[in-house]
């Protein structure tokens, strides 16, 4: 059974951990934030005093990083996952990172006789403690298949979308998607508001219309009951978008409806939301109607 580094224990690290650790895998565990790997241990993990040593003596390497700047820390730092790993050895970083740093890591790892892929997943905390995540991954299709069972240990659907950096900018741009439609959920529920229509019943009406979305099945509740518990921060929400502005900025494409996304969530974060769920930005919207949903 191969032996396995996981690197980063957040809302989506810890759980994916977890299940790898449920179905009998050895986990050699790090997180910066060294009180989050007691869990872990708690469920048969060893701890690493760094991501070196966690990836020393590993099969597979995992990371899941929350930004470009700490995933290059955790991969190039002096006791860095470079200087840990060995030939043979296959690296998944499943953070949301920009395409450039992608192909950057791929060629370092390659060039220490290991394989990289890039594999960022959409489904929230809920879907990661589930194993229900969805993976798009760039790479080598041959990689790929040789660690598809860790891939359905803690997902449902793997999807390979080419080369390295392809999985990375899927994930951008399916996060745009997934931006705009939350704004969209949001802007919906405050003319109904405003309007005096009955929340429950608008949602009701946006679940069963041609307005259905994921983002009305997974946080229009949430908006209802002003229950902002993060499953996704809105922090989070705003990198993503920043990391597909810059994208779109540097291939030329048109984005008004990401830029547009981009700069509310900005306000979120500036009025304090940025720890939350990423439906909190629903409290813009609140903050303009001079009324909170669900009231």
């Amino acid at each position: 059974m191969k032996t396995i580094g996981f690197i980063g224990l957040g809302t989506m690290g810890a759980p994916m951990a977890s299940n790898l650790l449920r179905a009998g895998y050895p986990v050699t565990v790090f997180n910066r934030t060294a009180s989050k790997a007691a869990p872990l241990a708690e469920l048969g993990a060893a701890v690493a005093p760094s991501p070196k040593e966690a990836a020393a003596g590993a099969d597979v390497v995992i990371t899941m990083v929350s930004n470009d700047d700490s995933i290059a820390e955790v991969y190039e730092g002096e006791n860095g996952v470079l200087a840990g790993i060995r030939p043979g050895t296959t690296v998944i970083d499943c953070s949301t990172i920009s395409p450039a740093l992608v192909q950057r890591l791929a060629k370092q790892v390659a060039a220490l006789g290991g394989a990289f892929l890039d594999a960022p997943v959409t489904g929230s905390s809920p879907a990661a403690i589930d194993g229900t995540l969805v993976f798009m991954v760039g790479g080598s299709a041959e990689t790929l298949a040789q660690v598809t069972d860790l891939f359905d240990t803690m997902g449902k659907k793997v999807l390979h979308m080419g080369d390295n950096g392809s999985g990375a900018v899927a994930k951008l741009a399916h996060n745009t998607i997934v931006g705009i439609n939350n704004l969209a959920l949001a802007e919906g529920f405050a003319i109904a508001a405003k309007s005096g229509l009955p929340a429950d019943r608008f949602l009701e009406l946006v679940q069963l219309g041609s307005a259905g979305s994921k983002a009305a099945e997974l946080k229009g509740r949430k908006i209802i009951e002003h229950d902002f518990t993060n499953q996704f921060s809105l922090a989070l929400m705003l990198k993503d978008l920043k990391l597909a502005s810059a994208l779109t900025d540097g291939s030329g494409i048109p984005a008004p409806m990401l830029n547009l996304a981009k700069s509310l969530f900005q306000a979120g974060q500036t009025q304090g939301f940025g720890d939350e769920d990423l439906s909190s930005i629903v409290k813009v919207y609140e903050a303009w109607i001079g009324k909170q949903i669900g009231e």
